[in-house]
Formats: C-alpha cells, structure tokens, sequence
C-alpha cells in the first residue's frame, strides 16, 4: 500500500507530508483548496511526462516522492531483473525530481532509472481513475486479462496448457523460418558452415595444447641461458676451477675432519653428520645438474615452428573464441547447423508436420476457451450494467467485444493467451453507438465505470492502491450513498484514496483528510490536515449545508457519522464470514 506521499515546491504546495492507511483515505476540501494538485503530483511521480510549470514560482526544482510497501512475487521478479533491491520490510521508494531547465530524474530506492521502467512498476502499485490517463482500463490489452480474472480456476488450467502449446508452436516455426530462406543464402550459409568447419578441423586442436606450446617456447627462447647457468653450477659443483677446488671436494674435505674428531664431543657428531648428509644430497643435485645439461638442445627449427602453431591457434581464436575450448565448441555447434541445413528437407517435413500438428491442438483450446469467455462475458456485461445503473448510469450499454485475427493465408493468428482479442465498448447515453472506453471524456464517469468493475472484481484484482478523482461528478442523494457504500466495500481488500465533494462518501472514511488553501503574507500554500472525529462532524456539515455550521446540520452530520459506521461494522462481520 501507499504509505507516505512527500512533495515539495510542487504548484501551491511549498513542503507536505502525508501519511496513508489501509482502508479508505478520504480528501475533501474546499473547491479551489488543490485537491487535484495531489493527483497532479502522485501521476507526476509515477512516470506521467514532466511538466516544469508544476515547480512552485520562484524555485529550482520540485520533488515527489511515493513510499510504498508492497509483496507482489511478479513486482519482484521486475526489480530483480533491473538490478533493485527492496529497502528494509518490503518497502519501496519512487521519487521524482522537476527542474527549472526541463530536466527531470527518476528514481527506485535511490537509484536513477528511466521513466519508462517508473511506468512498468506502477502498474503492479496504484491505479488512478478520474480524468487523468493512468487507467488500467484504458488500455484494451488488459481487457482480456480483467475478463479472465472473472472467471473459475478452469480457464486457468486451460490458459495455461494454451501458453505451453503456444511457446511450443512458436519455437517450431523460428526453427522452420531459420530452414527456409532464400536458396541462394542458403547456399551461402552452407558454404560459410563447412569453410569454418574445415579451417578448425584441419587445424587439429587439442585441448590445453596453448598452454603447453607457451611452455615449451619459453624454454626454448631461453635455451641458451638456461644451459651457461647450468654449465657454470655444474663446474663450480664438481669440476672446480684452475685456481679452487670443487664445492664438492671442499666439502668432502670438510665432512672427512669433522669424522676424525666426531667422537670427542655429541655435539660435533651431529655435525659430522650433518655435513655427510649435505654432501650426499649435493652429489645428487650436481648429478642431476648434469643430466639436465646434457638434455638442453636449442633448435632454431623446433622454436619456429612452435611460434607459427601458436600463430594459427591466435587467428582462430579471433574468429571462433577465447579459448581452444570456445573454439571446440564452437565447431560443434556449426557443424549441428551445417548437417541440419543439408538435410533441411527432411527436417523441414518433420516441423512443417509438427506445427500443423500444434496449431490444430491450439486452436481447438483456444475455442474452448473462447466460448467459456464468452460465457463469463454475458455474466460480466449483466453484473457491470447492474452496478452502473445503481450509480445512476442507466442508460448505459456494456458490451465485451471479442474478435480474432488472421494472416495473409487466412489462418488463426495466436497469442500466449489464446486467440481472442477483447476489448470492452460501452454506450453512456441512450442511441449512441458502443465505443472503446478510452473514448469516454468524462472522469466521473471514467471512475464509476471502474468502480463498478472493482466491486465485481474486488476479490481478485492485484492493483493494492486505488485513487478515484471525480467519481462523484454528477450524482447526489442515494447514488451518492451507493458509490460510499460501494467504496467501503472495496477499501476492505485494497487500499483507496478518493477525492469527493459529497458527505455520503467522505463519511465512509477510515482516515479523512481536509486540504486547505492559506494566503501568508501574498503567497499562497496548500496544506493536508488529517481530521479528527470532532473535525470530521465539523467537515461533514460543511459538505451538507455550505459555509454557515448550523445546529441542525452538525446533528445531521452526527447521524451520518454514526451510519457509516454501523455499515462498516456489519460490513465487517460479513466479510468474516
């Protein structure tokens, strides 16, 4: 839900906080105070095109910034794939900042994103109906989804065995498409296939060879100075010099004296030997130093070839991969394509079968669960024009439009959802012809038609956050009365903001908010103040009889209070059981 809504230098609004609740969050107001000033920021927040002239006169930039908490798994997977964790218990920041030179930024738990993506998250959060365009059922690709969201958990079962199919039947007709083609890239494509198969094969790659080349050319490459420094040690070690003796000799000389007087002190066997031990160990080294230098060959031939394998391993490297392993790899998976393009005949029989095969399979669901829409559309169009009627719409006609689409070859055109295409149409007034909703230019009427779907769907609908604008345009007495009622109803399984002029519906509150208009010293602000129960009564007779609180008004005011109150209780105990 919606729990903090903060502007700042947004039109008359210099700094306001406002803390929401679940239930019904009323805002009432006198005409002109800027009660659609807060619809204005909310929109602007989330993704509506930026508008400089909301920034407060004489200031840089404004700011609007929605906190909500929310625990929707498909919001979850959309932050996830954009990189956006969720800050402590499941809260989430959306902030918008407006500058003077037209730039604005956009920004999800304090990082900068686009605005479009703002748009695409909204769309799980709130859902704003009046006269502003942030309507869900504005946008007609979300017709068939609110009609399904109607129906029993069987159509679910077959929607989903329909997406299955169809995923199916789309990965055989890319892989047909990819077989088929012009014949002269085809032969192309073969010829490309089998040059770069042939170019790898006759290289014979081996895996770790690189490694193991790099090796052997650095110890030839140095071939020259590894053998004087083993020839030199080998000398200094067991030949000696013209001038010295070896470091062998020496130290055989060293162990022989140390053997003769070992056995006058404990301390001088043990160096004696230990020397032994050194000598013995060196006479190894010093063996193993020469067979090391009797091995040491350099040959000029051996490290030109070496480099021109290494060359070869490189240019491919380049074309097909990192590593020997990509290149490999690589090859297998060109040759697959290779002998799948040369017997693409017998391949194209094969899918050309299957996706006939799946196309009847899809059709013959996606009817079956065109005629259960169907069914549930005559239900829905009955229910919608029922509710409209009791919210004083009564010449209106609802109807749920369903048409299919064709290709050039006059076959079925299928989507993950079947092949219906819905969109609903409606008639406001008696001789007029069906239109698509988002032809309706009345916001109040915009707002009763999605009130009316809400309380039909109130149960299932995902959208936590509701704002309704002008859904009190036009209608008064006990239509009034009914769109409160009806409101209560909703607000008891999501979260509503609601602007109204009428005390029928601002006495059904759970949290009623007054906004004010001020004038301090030449400059004008608007200001939110949550009312209590004695200001409530104060505000609702405002609403009943105008400027001037009379006693009567106010007893009426009380009556009201009391009334709304024992609906949302019973409302309550019904909605336990």
């Amino acid at each position: 839900m919606l729990l903090d809504l903060y502007i700042e230098n947004f039109a008359l609004i210099e700094k306001m906080r406002v803390s929401f609740t679940n239930g019904l969050n009323i805002l009432t107001g006198e005409t002109g105070a800027g009660k659609s000033i807060l619809i204005d920021a909310v929109n602007m927040a989330i993704g509506l095109r930026a508008d400089k002239n909301f920034i407060r006169t004489g200031c840089e930039k404004s700011t609007i910034q929605l906190i909500f908490q929310c625990n929707q798994s498909a919001l979850n997977d959309v932050l996830r794939d954009h990189g956006i964790e969720f800050e402590n218990d499941q809260i989430l920041i959306l902030t918008r900042e407006l500058y003077i030179n037209g730039r604005s930024v956009s920004r999800i738990n304090d990082k900068i994103v686009t605005v479009s993506l703002v748009r695409e998250i909204s769309k799980y959060l709130i859902d704003i109906h009046g006269q502003h365009e942030h309507q869900s059922l504005l946008y007609s690709e979300n017709h068939i989804d609110i009609l399904d969201s109607f129906a029993d958990k069987e159509i679910y079962a077959l929607k989903a065995e329909i997406e299955e199919k169809y995923q199916l039947f789309k990965n055989q007709e890319r892989k047909l498409a990819s077989l088929y083609g012009n014949e002269i890239e085809r032969e192309r494509k073969i010829d490309l296939l089998r040059f770069q198969v042939n170019e790898i094969d006759a290289c014979k790659l081996i895996n770790n060879e690189e490694e193991t080349l790099l090796t052997e050319r650095n110890l030839l490459a140095n071939s020259e100075k590894i053998h004087e420094v083993v020839s030199q040690s080998y000398e200094y070690l067991f030949d000696g010099t013209d001038h010295n003796k070896s470091l062998i000799d020496i130290l055989g000389h060293i162990a022989s004296d140390f053997s003769h007087i070992k056995d006058y002190d404990p301390t001088l066997a043990d160096i004696s030997q230990g020397l032994y031990e050194i000598l013995y160990k060196l006479e190894d080294l010093t063996r193993d130093i020469r067979l090391y230098r009797d091995r040491i060959e350099f040959d000029p031939h051996v490290l030109n070839e070496i480099e021109n394998r290494l060359d070869i391993i490189n240019s491919l490297k380049r074309k097909y991969g990192k590593t020997i392993d990509d290149i490999l790899s690589y090859r297998h998976r060109i040759h697959s394509e290779l002998e799948e393009i040369l017997n693409s005949e017998e391949i194209i029989q094969y899918l050309q079968k299957d996706i006939d095969q799946l196309r009847d399979e899809l059709l013959a669901l996606s009817e079956k669960l065109s005629e259960k829409r169907k069914a549930i559309s005559n239900e829905l169009e009955t229910k919608v024009m029922k509710e409209l009627s009791s919210l004083n719409m009564k010449s209106v006609t609802f109807k749920v439009n369903f048409s299919v689409q064709f290709d050039k070859e006059h076959r079925h055109i299928f989507t993950a959802k079947g092949i219906d295409h819905i969109e609903f149409l409606i008639s406001t007034n008696p001789g007029e012809p069906l239109k698509p909703l988002s032809k309706i230019v009345s916001g109040g009427e915009m707002s009763r038609i999605m009130l009316a779907f809400k309380t039909i769907l109130a149960a299932v609908d995902n959208i936590p956050t509701l704002i309704f604008d002008e859904i009190d345009t036009g209608i008064s007495g006990r239509t009034a009365t009914i769109v409160g009622e009806k409101l209560a109803l909703i607000s008891s399984t999501h979260q509503i903001l609601c602007i109204t002029h009428l005390p029928q519906i601002a006495l059904m509150a759970d949290n009623h908010f007054y906004i004010v208009k001020n004038s301090i010293e030449g400059h004008t602000k608007t200001n939110v103040e949550k009312l209590k129960n004695n200001e409530r009564i104060d505000e609702l007779a405002r609403l009943l009889g105008g400027v001037s609180l009379t006693q009567l008004t106010i007893e009426h005011a009380k009556e009201m209070l009391e009334q709304g109150k024992t609906f949302k209780e019973n409302l309550k105990e019904k909605m336990k059981k």
